[in-house]
């Protein structure tokens, strides 16, 4: 299945090539031209010592030379023209998968988030476009040539062929040591930058923790480790491949001399002139110089091999979505969860097992229950966030991966525990980067939120950049702006995790009015929930625990069913409800 899948995924990728193929063959007519014009400076040579010397022509020599600068001329012309289109095609090739590169990249970032620096299907397209665009194909197109070289090599004298074919094969064993030690140490080199990659990417997203904790050094040298392991795999393959393409170029440098050793005996014997001597030393460093060319960029052969294959792979986890899809109309009556197991992402222990519970328009529910019980795992599989290991979540009676997501996600608000803005204005982020956003909506979502006074006090207003994560912004203006953001172009469906963790009073009523609105024009609320007092929005209550609903129905009924009396060191009994705290 697994072999299957990855010939569908290369496949997709011999599709986008094959939509180039004009260019391809282009390139590839070019490559003709460009090594025919090769031969123009062997024939000169040998023209000029076989004709114009001993006859002292130079009318003939001034001719030829005027020859000469014409095919130079083409040559040149040719090879940009070459490069331009192999250009083209690695642009054209990255127009053609980006956008299926950029959907499978989101869904890695779902499903995979701690393999952020080792599955990252857009570098591999980066690669693949770079290594098309530079001088790794140019060197492997040239490679058949070699024959053709041979060939006229061998009808200049057998034994001209017989040593340059010696060379050729001894250059193509030393072709082979390059993949096998390339294809061992760029893959060692890859994984020891993607570690030091995510070493640096974590100084950066905890600076502040880090700086506080005393931790700058212990990061220091734990990015230091895993720089020198780098710089040992990196040296290592930069040595191999130096020594092996030293060798390649000193074998081609033997090579030339032995064939002109060759053609001197043959002058000697009388079997060939002075210029064939010069013009077939010129011709055998022609005829190996693709090989030598191939060693010196194998690296790069090597790492858009495996680029190629890694997105093969991705490929596949992900099929482009059928354009025939027939459009739902939006949900407008239930949410209905039947026997849903959910699990974090990249592993196999389920947080949240056998969830059932249905909801209807107009109804919202507090989720409670203790630190670690499932509910963050309940609400990111309501939203389409982590699949389902079993089960489903349906509205309106279809489950929401018969949805498109872009489409679903019109339908749902969410704001997460972890509150989360964008660069960019507040506008911008409450319309969710939707182009040419209405103001009115825009607006309208920011009333909806309470948060319409807010904006207007802040310097800029509705234009004011927030800043990479909000940066700008108190973390209480981050969440009411979110919650404005979930609450745009009224979704049917509102899921908020812990939407008051930074809510002062005020903040807290206007959620509470927020979720009355929705529950007015007929959405659905689902919230998880610490404080008591934002209970009194919603009527029905969850109470999950140890991964597994355990009470759900109206709100007093859980709260009773829920709560438990502690004895304080006077003796009183107090009923409390679950501690805070979120879900992985």
């Amino acid at each position: 299945m697994i072999g299957l899948r990855s010939r569908q995924g290369e496949s997709e990728l011999r599709d986008a090539l094959h939509r180039v193929r004009g260019g391809l063959i282009g390139i590839a007519a070019l490559s003709a031209m460009v090594n025919i014009l090769m031969l123009t400076g062997s024939i000169y040579l040998m023209l000029v010592y076989d004709r114009v010397l001993p006859g002292q022509a130079q009318a003939t020599l001034f001719s030829l030379f005027l020859m000469v600068i014409v095919a130079f001329a083409f040559y040149g012309a040719f090879d940009v023209m070459r490069s331009r289109m192999l250009g083209d095609v690695a642009a054209a090739l990255d127009h053609s998968l980006t956008d299926r590169v950029q959907r499978i990249e989101a869904r890695v970032a779902l499903e995979r988030p701690d393999a952020r620096e080792l599955v990252s299907p857009t570098r591999d397209l980066d690669q693949l476009r770079s290594f098309i665009a530079g001088a790794g194909p140019p060197a492997l197109i040239d490679l058949p040539w070699i024959l053709f070289f041979l060939l006229i090599l061998t009808l200049v004298h057998y034994w001209l062929g017989v040593v340059t074919l010696a060379g050729m094969l001894v250059l193509a064993g030393l072709t082979l040591v390059a993949e096998r030690v390339n294809a061992r140490h760029v893959g060692a080199v890859n994984e020891a930058a993607a570690q030091r990659r995510m070493l640096g990417d974590r100084r950066w997203r905890h600076a502040e923790l880090i700086a506080a904790l005393g931790m700058r050094q212990r990061m220091v040298d734990r990015w230091r480790g895993a720089h020198r392991l780098f710089l040992a795999e990196q040296a290592t393959l930069t040595d191999a491949t130096a020594t092996l393409s030293g060798i390649s170029k000193v074998l081609r440098m033997f090579l030339q001399s032995a064939v002109l050793t060759v053609g001197a005996i043959l002058v000697i014997d009388g079997k060939a002139t002075a210029g064939i001597i010069f013009a077939s030393s010129i011709l055998a460093g022609r005829a190996l110089a693709p090989v030598d060319q191939a060693i010196a960029n194998w690296r790069g052969f090597v790492t858009a091999r495996q680029s190629w294959s890694r997105l093969a792979a991705l490929l596949q986890q992900l099929p482009p979505a059928d354009p025939a899809r027939t459009a739902l109309p939006a949900p407008r009556a239930t949410l209905s969860v039947e026997g849903l197991t959910l699990a974090p992402p990249s592993s196999t222990r389920p947080s949240l097992v056998d969830a059932q519970f249905r909801v209807a328009a107009g109804q919202a529910v507090g989720i409670l229950g203790p630190s670690g019980s499932g509910k963050s795992s309940l609400v990111r599989g309501l939203v389409g966030a982590w699949r389902p290991v079993r089960g489903s979540v349906r509205l309106d009676g279809a489950t929401i991966d018969q949805w498109d997501p872009d489409q679903l996600g019109t339908q749902i608000g969410y704001l997460p525990q972890s509150v989360e803005l964008f660069a960019g204005t507040i506008a911008q982020n409450i319309a969710r980067f939707e182009p040419d956003a209405p103001a009115d909506l825009i607006l309208a979502a920011a009333r909806a939120a309470g948060v319409h006074d807010l904006i207007l006090a802040l310097p800029g207003g509705y234009d004011l950049e927030v800043g990479e994560d909000g940066s700008q912004l108190s973390a209480g203006q981050r969440q009411r702006i979110a919650l404005a953001r979930a609450l745009y172009r009224d979704p049917f469906l509102v899921v908020l995790d812990e939407p008051n963790s930074n809510l002062d009073h005020d903040g807290e009523v206007a959620l509470i009015r927020a979720v009355q609105q929705v529950r007015a024009r007929g959405g659905i609320v689902l919230m998880v929930a610490h404080r008591p007092s934002i209970l009194a929005a919603v009527d029905l209550a969850m109470f999950v625990r140890s991964g597994t609903i355990q009470a759900f129905g109206p709100r007093d009924e859980v709260l009773a069913k829920v709560t438990r009396p502690r004895a304080p060191a006077d003796g009183a009994n107090v009923a409390v409800l679950p501690q805070r705290g979120g879900t992985p």
